[in-house]
């Protein structure tokens, strides 16, 4: 699919995750992508998985940086000796520190756009990258410093994409992500260690609540202990204020009205994460559906939804070991729910009430 972009040529340096994903994408949309890591392997799979043509960096009208931020500078000293003038991105996950180390490399600072998007996965590598990683993401840049050509070469690439632009600057940005991003892997970290070691019987009857909540803690330990670190001053109070709330808890379990305070403080500070696209959070009616336990089940409740014109928003399943049924909920509008329920039922599936 051609796109008509202000750019054709694009080196990605970093052949990661984000950064293979970002060259798939624009490689599906008819751009030339050159892929480069001091990995060979990692370049070597990228590459391939893009199927590209290559260019050298001076050549390109676009670089890209998707490298760990302990990296950073050798991108700079790369890119400057290989004469680039043209706009340079990065992707990093704290802004502040990419700024500071561009405007003392000595490269033109208004060419240099810093940017990240909030996008990713709980596994990382070439192997893992997704053309459509970012469909719907927020895309944040810090546009405060950089040229109008670095600007639109910038919100180009985001929207190309599928993702949409948040313009925050850098030093925002980084308390932002403490508390929206680098917080909740800590705190998903913290909870996971505390199952090593438990009896495996217990282990086993986790079920949704605590595989969701330790999903990132999967997260690859050598990248978060760089955005950690390169972020700690906006992490530590939020660290702090958690650790007083833990504090107050633990005093308290004894105390009904205080756990039931402490649950509705939660519920309030759930209810204000806003919904796509930075809209206000919909209210999703929850349709349970019981399953046999055999293929194609799933994709044959996708195209009855497709059928039936409904829009999944989410979805859970649940299915203990050995049964023959399992049950699988769908999170859909209120008005969807009501269609969707008379349409599987009349096609045989066996739905339940909803519930709000």
């Amino acid at each position: 699919m051609s796109v008509n972009l202000p750019f054709s040529r694009v080196t990605v340096i970093g052949s990661g995750l984000i950064g293979t994903s970002i060259g798939l994408a624009l490689s599906q949309r008819g751009l030339e992508v050159t892929m480069r890591d001091q990995d060979a392997r990692a370049q070597g799979i990228a590459q391939a998985l893009i199927g590209s043509k290559t260019h050298e960096i001076a050549e390109s009208e676009l670089v890209i940086s998707a490298v760990p931020l302990s990296a950073f500078s050798s991108v700079l000293k790369l890119v400057k000796e290989s004469t680039f003038g043209e706009v340079f991105i990065d992707v990093a996950s704290v802004k502040t520190k990419p700024v500071l180390e561009v405007f003392a490399s000595g490269l033109e600072q208004g060419n240099f756009l810093p940017t990240h998007p909030m996008a990713g996965r709980e596994v990382g590598g070439a192997e893992s990258a997704r053309a459509d990683l970012f469909e719907g993401r927020p895309w944040i840049i810090d546009s405060s410093q950089s040229n109008s050509q670095a600007i639109s070469y910038g919100i180009a690439l985001i929207e190309a994409l599928g993702a949409f632009v948040i313009d925050i600057p850098a030093a925002a940005h980084d308390q932002a992500v403490a508390l929206v991003s680098h917080l909740p892997q800590l705190v998903s970290s913290l909870l996971a260690k505390q199952l090593v070691g438990k009896p495996e019987e217990w282990l086993g009857l986790a079920g949704a609540g605590l595989r969701d909540t330790t999903r990132i803690a999967a997260s690859d330990s050598g990248l978060w202990k760089e955005i950690i670190t390169a972020n700690s001053a906006a992490i530590t109070p939020l660290l702090r204020k958690l650790s007083s709330d833990l504090t107050a808890l633990i005093e308290n379990l004894t105390d009904e009205n205080r756990i039931a305070e402490f649950i509705s403080e939660g519920q309030v500070g759930r209810a204000a994460i806003p919904g796509k696209h930075g809209g206000k959070a919909r209210e999703y009616t929850f349709l349970p559906i019981v399953i046999e336990d055999k293929p194609g089940q799933l994709a044959a409740i996708f195209e009855e939804c497709a059928k039936a014109s409904v829009n999944i928003e989410d979805l859970s399943i649940e299915h203990s070991p050995g049964q023959e049924t399992g049950l699988i909920t769908l999170a859909v509008s209120a008005s969807d729910a009501v269609k969707l329920s008379e349409h599987l039922r009349s096609h045989g599936w066996d739905v339940h009430s909803p519930r709000s």
